[in-house]
């Protein structure tokens, strides 16, 4: 009797608790967070209660903490209030009519300005890249600035950390951040790390998930940003880690795959507000403001681009980065050309898309043949139908080459290149950086770059996508499904 008395009240409470956890997720999980991605919370809490709140307290704040956030506002107030009054070069003439209500929105959201005045040259070889980095770096003269969300010392970087080791020696300040996260289970990561205090480098982790150091957020949360900046007068930016191209990974060994990537060359004012990500990246992880570093002067870059660097992230806000691509996207009169290895859009950039096509635009897509993350690329997969019936054309760069290069260029006048992809991971997750660069000869040495990857890639047609097995089509849009869980 007291065995089903006691199984009696075991049940209650079961049920008790079960009730109370789906009441309170319908009352928590939609607040200020997308239909679908409430949605997918909610089935997932319903159907497997114990484990989806489980997994909502583990990833389901899209936030940094407060005080990361609080720490991302005063930057912000500071950047605006450093530039308010200064001038960043001669901008170009003639400018669309949309481009100055975006230039100010993506300003409001991220604080930086659009400057004139700059050079921006495209390097589109992933080892040349490397190479062009090392001789930047020996030029410094007063410190060096490295921030890659993977950075490994192997054998196709080995020059660009003799470069450091070189100008560290001779008394240059170089300071390094890597993610924390990308890192820690690379293959090189011990060396990396033992080279770096060998030169005498400062480094720090960022975002680093060590809960005995007090130093906890979100696991998933990743800064993606790489760029480097030398003496405030040369930078680089874009899509390239430092690391070889088959990442040291054996299984991307074993497959032979090997990554295609972009960066770009700058010279200018944009460099200082390169800089600043960089400094508000820096004081974020060790709460120390580089006040020696000039962010407020620049010289006259070798080239009359006008430029705007665009950060974005969990640290704000909104997403900055898909609002500047839905800006562009629906400004487009003549063409558009997306090159991202993770397309994995939301409704409002779907629409977009499929909207400029419906406006006689012509719109092409880069990706990759061959994914290397497979939830990631399944997701991806389940857009190609809609895509291909609206008119897109969907170009895959073949394998074993996995096309790494984020861009977007539309027109012929009007380019981005950065680190974020265009998918929910890079809107909501990572810390990004984009730049958005006004000027004819920037866009067509893109559209080189893009003609070369045309070249190496096969069209996808829409009857050959018909003919996909159902099993695929199934497991794409199961991986659809998981991709709204932000």
């Amino acid at each position: 009797m007291f065995e089903g008395a006691l199984l009696w009240w075991i049940t209650a409470f079961l049920v008790v608790l079960d009730i109370t956890i789906r009441v309170t997720a319908i009352i928590i999980i939609p607040r200020n967070r997308r239909p679908t991605a409430a949605m997918a919370w909610l089935l997932a809490v319903f159907f497997i209660p114990f484990v989806g709140v489980f997994l909502f307290l583990l990833i389901g704040n899209p936030r940094l903490p407060r005080a990361r956030r609080r720490k991302q506002d005063q930057i912000n107030e500071y950047i605006a209030a450093t530039s308010e009054h200064l001038h960043f070069g001669t901008l170009r003439p003639n400018a669309p009519d949309w481009f100055g209500p975006l230039v100010e929105m993506n300003q409001r959201l991220g604080a930086l300005p659009l400057s004139g005045d700059n050079g921006a040259h495209l390097i589109p070889d992933y080892q040349g890249s490397l190479d062009a980095m090392a001789d930047a770096i020996r030029e410094a003269k007063d410190y060096v600035h490295v921030e890659f969300y993977i950075l490994q010392s192997d054998e196709s970087t080995d020059n660009f950390f003799r470069a450091l080791e070189e100008v560290a020696a001779r008394g240059i300040s170089v300071r390094v951040l890597l993610d924390h996260w990308a890192n820690r289970w690379k293959p090189r990561y011990r060396a990396t790390i033992k080279r770096l205090n060998a030169m005498g480098a400062e480094w720090h982790l960022m975002l680093p998930v060590q809960p005995l150091k007090g130093r906890m957020q979100r696991p998933d949360l990743r800064n993606h940003r790489k760029l480097l900046v030398v003496d405030g007068a040369t930078a680089f930016l874009g899509s390239q880690n430092v690391t070889d191209s088959t990442y040291n990974l054996p299984k991307n060994i074993k497959r032979g795959l090997h990554w295609v990537d972009l960066m770009v060359r700058l010279d200018g004012p944009v460099v200082l507000s390169v800089n600043a990500i960089f400094l508000s990246d820096w004081y974020s992880e060790t709460d120390i403001v580089l006040e020696e570093i000039d962010i407020a002067h620049a010289d006259i870059g070798s080239g009359d681009l006008d430029c705007q660097v665009i950060p974005s992230g969990p640290g704000f806000e909104v997403e900055n980065n898909l609002r500047l691509f839905l800006g562009l996207l629906y400004a487009a009169k003549k063409r558009i050309m997306i090159v991202s290895p993770y397309f994995v859009p939301d409704e409002a950039l779907l629409l977009a898309v499929t909207a400029a096509v419906d406006r006689g635009v012509e719109v092409e897509l880069f990706v990759s043949e061959e994914g290397d993350q497979a939830m990631v690329y399944h997701a991806q997969r389940s857009y190609y139908e809609v895509l291909l019936k609206a008119g897109v054309r969907i170009w895959m760069y073949r394998k074993p080459y996995i096309l790494h290069t984020k861009s977007l260029t539309i027109d012929d006048e009007v380019a981005v290149i950065g680190s974020s992809n265009m998918d929910m991971r890079s809107f909501g997750l990572n810390l990004e950086v984009s730049m958005l660069v006004r000027g004819e000869e920037f866009v067509s040495e893109m559209r080189e770059v893009e003609d070369t990857y045309r070249a190496l890639s096969r069209e996808l047609t829409l009857e050959e996508w018909m003919q996909q097995p159902l099993r695929s089509t199934v497991l794409d849009n199961l991986a659809r499904l998981t991709s709204a869980l932000q």
